[in-house]
């Protein structure tokens, strides 16, 4: 795909923003903590009416780069700061003094209140108005945030909760509330932290366009994002950090996948780990069957999964992805079919059923679903295994903790130390520790959901890597995902889930990203036909 030749953007808007007084401009910013070198010298511009992506791995710099141009961190002396022409002194700079330069920061995190509506998340942070002395005037909020979202395009009621929105909703919601002070005469510059981060794939389309729209009206957009299709789909600009510095500063449109994997990692990113035709029937015995089943968003799922095989799951939201794999857990009552693992009939009931059988699962919401945000790594690494270290009355906590050391190197866990919090270290990392639990039980079957979710380019390939050498060593592995590239590179077959059913499989060279796609965009086009 020619990622740039999707790029709908006016050269003459490019050119004239280029030859404008920056929006931003960082100028030799650095940053240690306790005398270790986190940010070296970094420097970029972005320019007015332009988006800006901001790429980098893992412990890369980004979120201090963000912090700091938060104001939340103080950059050490030398470097500056510049917003619309003001140079600001980094030692004194704040949260406030960014607010009142025009920045505007949306996180993964949208600090929506979900139970709220449109119009009073917008008045939890811009004031609820008055009439009458204290009451509230809500046709007035109503009708003045209505008019801010027709006017962002964001097609949503002020009325509705907030929950009620699908997911890209409530991210354009978050943005739209945002960008409020432009109708102010306000220089505002939106900030996006990974927004597509935690939407299904055809909900990433919908954020994307109204992006685009954004910033072809003028305004100014960094976007960090680990997605390097998406940043080379609509990007203006692309810098990425690694190991704390800038190592590339280039126009979109000169950049290609290739190259941006290769300044982020520091050398280019190993081939596929899925195997060649050559290997292609290098299965062992079925390991799962399942027939008709159904549960939850389930009705009448049929497949089957062999030792050393990697099957994926592709669908809509609502297909039935999610629902097969907490069914298979033991997490979801099946209300009917056969589930079959090594040639016997099982009933998996609870998720200790499962585990007892050798079933293991990696959700899709790893901080809520898979972790215990505040104890250490080395308690998360062995959560799954903690009967293995009883000894009499107690339990053996030297051996627990020596044994998740060696499972956090093995799977190159970066971390200051075992006793690192969890909730510290970042998504890659996190998602490495969660598979780290299983693999030490060496599970007979891997249920993946979403397995690469939010995380760079460098912790995609180590996790496929390790996945794949996972199922070498025997175990099968059940993999859902949003994302057509990651089924296509990683999976020897691709199940196509349609309203609960098996739809397709896919196989050998009918296995593509763009065949995949293809089947699910089906889904969309019959779903949005007008109904007979």
């Amino acid at each position: 795909m020619d990622y740039n030749a999707s790029r709908r953007v006016p050269l003459s808007r490019l050119e004239g923003a280029i030859m404008d007084e920056p929006a931003i401009e960082l100028s030799g910013i650095s940053k240690s903590f306790t005398g270790v070198p986190v940010l070296r010298d970094v420097s970029f511009r972005v320019h007015a009416g332009s988006l800006h992506a901001l790429l980098g791995g893992n412990g890369s710099g980004k979120s201090t780069t963000l912090k700091i141009l938060a104001g939340v961190h103080h950059a050490d002396p030398g470097g500056a700061i510049r917003v619309h022409g003001r140079r600001y002194d980094t030692r004194g700079y704040s949260p406030a003094m960014a607010r009142a330069a025009g920045l505007r920061f949306v996180h993964q995190e949208l600090g929506l209140v979900p139970d709220l509506t449109v119009s009073e998340n917008f008045a939890l942070d811009g004031g609820f108005p008055r009439r009458y002395g204290s009451a509230v005037a809500w046709r007035a909020l109503h009708r003045s945030t209505q008019e801010q979202l027709d006017r962002a395009q964001v097609p949503v009621d002020a009325r509705t909760p907030v929950r009620k929105l699908r997911p890209s909703d409530r991210t354009l919601v978050a943005i739209a509330r945002a960008l409020r002070d432009n109708d102010r005469g306000r220089h505002i510059t939106l900030v996006l932290d990974e927004p597509t981060a935690s939407l299904p794939q055809h909900e990433v389309g919908v954020l994307l366009r109204a992006l685009r729209d954004c910033r072809d009206s003028g305004q100014t957009i960094i976007y960090v994002s680990h997605r390097l299709t998406e940043v080379l789909e609509i990007a203006d600009q692309i810098s990425v950090l690694r190991d704390g510095a800038v190592t590339v500063d280039i126009p979109a449109s000169r950049a290609s996948r290739a190259d941006l994997i290769e300044a982020m990692t520091g050398a280019p990113i190993a081939p596929s780990a899925r195997r060649g035709p050559e290997q292609a029937n290098a299965v062992g015995p079925a390991v799962l069957q399942v027939q008709g089943l159904s549960a939850g968003a389930l009705r009448c799922a049929d497949l089957q999964l062999a030792a050393g095989e990697v099957v994926g799951l592709a669908g809509l939201v609502g297909s039935g992805r999610t629902s097969l794999l907490r069914a298979l857990f033991g997490d979801l009552p099946v209300r009917a079919g056969t589930v079959m693992l090594d040639g016997q009939v099982v009933t998996i009931r609870t998720p200790a059923d499962a585990i007892e059988l050798g079933i293991a699962l990696v959700p899709e919401d790893r901080a809520d679903d898979a972790a215990f945000l505040d104890r250490p790594l080395w308690e998360n690494v062995t959560a799954a295994s903690t009967n293995d270290y009883w000894s009499g009355w107690r339990m053996d906590r030297g051996r627990e903790r020596s044994d998740a050391a060696a499972l956090l190197d093995r799977y190159d866990v970066r971390a200051p130390s075992a006793d690192t919090p969890f909730a510290a270290v970042s998504g890659g990392n996190q998602q490495k520790a969660v598979l780290a639990r299983w693999f030490h039980r060496s599970p007979r079957l891997l249920l993946l959901d979403e397995p690469t979710q939010g995380v760079d380019a460098a912790a995609r390939a180590d996790i496929h890597r390790f996945v794949r050498a996972q199922v070498t060593g025997g175990s099968a592995v059940l993999v859902a995902s949003s994302d057509a590239e990651e089924l296509a590179e990683l999976c020897d077959r691709v199940v196509i889930l349609r309203e609960g059913c098996t739809s397709a499989v896919l196989s050998g060279p009918e296995l593509t990203e763009a065949r995949i796609f293809q089947l699910v965009q089906e889904d969309w086009s019959e779903l949005d036909a007008p109904e007979k």
